[in-house]
């Protein structure tokens, strides 16, 4: 199935709300222990959250890794506001987790975080390599980096069986989204292209996950 892009930001207040409200937790937490599998030395003291939506990846990241400060990133103003005011109930994090609303690439962030982490944020790009220029500027020496996202399948019938298998029960905003986001989607051999174009290859290695994710894994030199 050939890749049919989608819209770089969700900025409509219905999908933001939709977003905001769903229960993705078994997904995030599994994320979270993925990360706890993949980088057991931890993920030092600077996160960055790369496209992080309603911030459901950034507050997991501050809860689980108490000395880190976490940074999350998003374009979207509809979709950065339930984390900001999430963030304003949740003082005891206050200190440690920000938001701020940026589109990448942002030349003038700066560098040297030690774990640059993104989940389902690369399907959304139109170049992608806008987020692998934005992991070389952001990571320090050393850094973790861990990419998760949707893979594009077949062929349309098998993304609607996988809509149908996984969101069946879903808002109807939420299961238009998810066929364009699959249809939008790379495929691990595409990833492994854009990491060779990047010059991240032999840093980061990419492998399909389940039935319908890739991850992108490794540290930098």
């Amino acid at each position: 199935m050939k890749r049919t892009p989608e819209p770089e930001l969700m900025e409509g207040l219905e999908q933001a709300q939709a977003y905001a409200a769903a229960n993705f937790a078994a997904g995030d937490q599994a994320l979270i222990e993925r990360l706890a599998v993949l980088f057991p030395q931890g993920l030092g003291e600077r996160l960055v959250d790369l496209g992080c939506g309603p911030g459901n990846i950034s507050f997991r990241l501050a809860e689980r890794y108490s000395g880190a400060s976490v940074l999350g990133i998003d374009g979207a103003a509809a979709m950065l506001a339930p984390a900001l005011q999430r963030l304003a109930e949740l003082p005891e994090l206050q200190g440690r987790l920000r938001f701020e609303q940026r589109c990448l690439p942002a030349a003038d962030l700066p560098g040297g975080y030690t774990a640059v982490v993104s989940n389902s944020l690369l399907h959304h790009l139109h170049d992608p390599q806008v987020l692998w220029s934005s992991v070389a500027q952001l990571a320090g020496p050393g850094a973790c980096v861990y990419i998760k996202d949707l893979r594009r399948p077949a062929s349309a019938e098998a993304a609607l069986a996988l809509q149908r298998l996984h969101l069946a029960d879903a808002p109807a905003v939420l299961q238009h989204d998810y066929i364009a986001s699959l249809h939008a989607a790379f495929t691990p051999e595409e990833v492994a292209q854009q990491l060779q174009e990047a010059g991240l290859a032999d840093q980061l290695q990419v492998e399909a996950l389940e039935d319908r994710y890739l991850e992108v894994w490794g540290q930098l030199f």
